[in-house]
Order: C-alpha cells, then sequence, then structure tokens
C-alpha cells in the first residue's frame, strides 16, 4: 500500500529526483517560464511553491536591510540557507530574494505562485509537455 507516499516517482530514484527538481526550479526562477512534460510540471508545482514561500516570508525583512535587528537578520540567514538547498545558481537566489518574494508578498501572499499550461505533444515520443511559469512574472529575456 502506498499510504503517505504522495508524489509521482517519474522511474528515477529519490537522488535523482531531487537533483531533478531541484534543476527544474533554479530553472524557472532564472528565467521565468520553462517547458518540461506534464507531469514533471505537476509535480515542480509543489517544489516550486515551498521555495517561493522562503522569500515571501522574509521579504520585508530584506527591505530592512541594515535597520533590521539580529533576530530579523537571522531569519533571513535561515531562509536564504533553506532556499540553498534547492537552488543552484547565485542568479535564481538573487532573483528569489530581490523580484519574486516582495512581488509574491504583495500580490499572492496565500500560495499558488506558479501556472501550468498545457502546450502540445512532443515529436518523437508524444509526451505531453506544458509550460511552467511565475505567475504575474513574466519570460525574463538574459
Amino acid at each position: 500500500m502506498r499510504h503517505g507516499n504522495s508524489g509521482r516517482k517519474l522511474s528515477r530514484t529519490a537522488s535523482h529526483r531531487d537533483a531533478l527538481y531541484a534543476n527544474l526550479v533554479t530553472a524557472l526562477f532564472t528565467h521565468g517560464r520553462i517547458e518540461t512534460t506534464e507531469a514533471k510540471a505537476k509535480e515542480l508545482r509543489k517544489h516550486a511553491d515551498a521555495t517561493i514561500r522562503w522569500g515571501v516570508e522574509v521579504a520585508d525583512l530584506v527591505k530592512k536591510g541594515d535597520k533590521a535587528s539580529p533576530a530579523e537578520r537571522a531569519k533571513v540567514v535561515h531562509a536564504r540557507r533553506q532556499a540553498r538547498k534547492v537552488l543552484k545558481t547565485d542568479t535564481a537566489m538573487d532573483r528569489l530574494f530581490a523580484e519574486i518574494g516582495p512581488h509574491f508578498k504583495t500580490t499572492r501572499a496565500g500560495g499558488g505562485y506558479t501556472r501550468v499550461l498545457k502546450t502540445r505533444f512532443r515529436s518523437g515520443d508524444a509526451a505531453s509537455m506544458a509550460f511552467v511559469e511565475l505567475v504575474g512574472l513574466g519570460p525574463t529575456i538574459s
């Protein structure tokens, strides 16, 4: 029985899945919108929303900067360390705490930070594809 075992296995080991989700979340935060298979996209929402929550919770404290108390600075450091477990690049980390967290703090503090849009069937294996994007933030061109 699979009681309490939620989530798709995607024919991967646990460590491979963790690495896959970390890479997908990093790419999503860097580019704002990515295309992947529908199954991966649906699982990615959980990981991306949980990571965005770290940025949202400390958005006000990050704005304070040097005026923050030592306890508030400790909360920011803790949030950055938790996000670093998932995000693999400095660009994604900076974007999370500078743009994404403050944006969602004002617009969607309750959750629902990502959107999945079904797009096409991939030629070759006919896998259903989908876009995953950050709600209210357009794709970044870099």
